[in-house]
């Protein structure tokens, strides 16, 4: 794959976002852009003011959608705000108004956003495949199960990253990391480069795990 001149990841923060799902892409391009600082990531909301994300956590967004700021991909991390968000009009224009050289990509429940707005169908796509407490007892459902209900013509793909061309979607909380690398690679970096910034951040063992635990449409 051919080295981009620079590469922009926008992620998407909104109330009860869930926090690795967002911090982690974020953090592996942090590291990365000590090895290139041609890489950039920042956050974009709805509006320019404070977001409270999951547990409380408070995060100040870098541009709105106002703004329009320039990227090459555009992630929607999960969370029990996705519930909400599924039926945010603003948002789903903003998406819809991106141009077609934007990847779409999530993590966790992020991507049942994308199905609700049926940019899933005739597409693969992964979500959270363990469930919590709440979803194994029986008064929830599994986050994978409940977006083949979201979207019944979406292809369920139980990988950790599902790579079906502009979609991009991860499927669990902490598969942001992957996510991360795995842009890093839609970037047009190496695997030398990919697995020296997996060394630096003391994740090699995991990076090498889950390293070909990809599906490519």
């Amino acid at each position: 794959m051919d080295k981009k001149n620079g590469f922009r990841l926008g992620i998407y923060v909104f109330k009860d976002a869930e926090i690795v799902d967002y911090a982690a892409p974020h953090g592996v391009f942090s590291v990365a852009r000590r090895l290139n600082p041609e890489l950039d990531a920042f956050l974009i909301a709805d509006a320019a003011r404070p977001v409270q994300t999951q547990a409380g956590f408070t995060v100040l967004p870098n541009y709105s959608f106002a703004d329009l700021p320039a990227m090459d991909a555009f992630l929607i991390p999960g969370g029990f705000g996705t519930r909400q968000e599924m039926h945010n009009r603003r948002l789903h224009d903003y998406i819809r108004a991106l141009p077609q050289d934007t990847l779409l990509t999530s993590v966790c429940t992020g991507s049942w956003i994308y199905g609700a707005m049926g940019l899933l169908d005739g597409v693969a796509a992964t979500n959270r495949k363990e469930p919590d407490r709440l979803e194994a007892s029986g008064a929830g459902m599994v986050p994978i199960d409940r977006l083949a209900l979201i979207a019944p013509q979406c292809r369920i793909s139980r990988a950790r990253v599902v790579d079906a061309g502009r979609i991009v979607t991860a499927g669990g909380i902490a598969s942001g990391m992957e996510m991360g690398f795995h842009l890093l690679r839609r970037a047009g970096m190496g695997e030398d480069f990919i697995t020296e910034v997996a060394r630096v951040m003391e994740y090699a063992a995991a990076y090498e795990t889950y390293r070909d635990d990809i599906e490519y449409q």
